[in-house]
C-alpha cells in the first residue's frame, strides 16, 4: 500500500480515530528505537563516571538523595 492510498483511508476515518492514528503517529516518531536509548544511557554512564573519576562533580549519597526528596513532598 502506498503513501497516498493510506491516506485517502485515513481521511475516511471518523475524527475520533483520526485523531488516535495522529496521536500514534506522533508518538512514534517521539520514542528513539530501544538500541539507541540503550546507547545513549551507557555514554551517559561513561560520561557521568569520567565526571566522578576526574572530580569534576562529587557523588551523592543514596541517604542524602532520599532525605532530599522527602523532604521536597512534605
Amino acid at each position: 500500500m502506498n503513501l497516498q492510498k493510506i491516506e485517502d483511508e485515513a481521511l475516511h476515518l471518523p475524527k475520533e480515530e483520526r485523531a488516535q492514528l495522529i496521536q500514534r503517529l506522533v508518538l512514534s516518531l517521539e520514542s528513539p528505537p530501544e538500541e539507541e536509548l540503550r546507547s545513549d544511557w551507557l555514554l551517559e554512564a561513561r560520561r557521568r563516571g569520567e565526571e566522578l573519576d576526574n572530580g569534576t562533580v562529587q557523588a551523592v549519597s543514596g541517604e542524602d538523595v532520599m532525605r532530599k526528596a522527602r523532604a521536597l513532598i512534605k
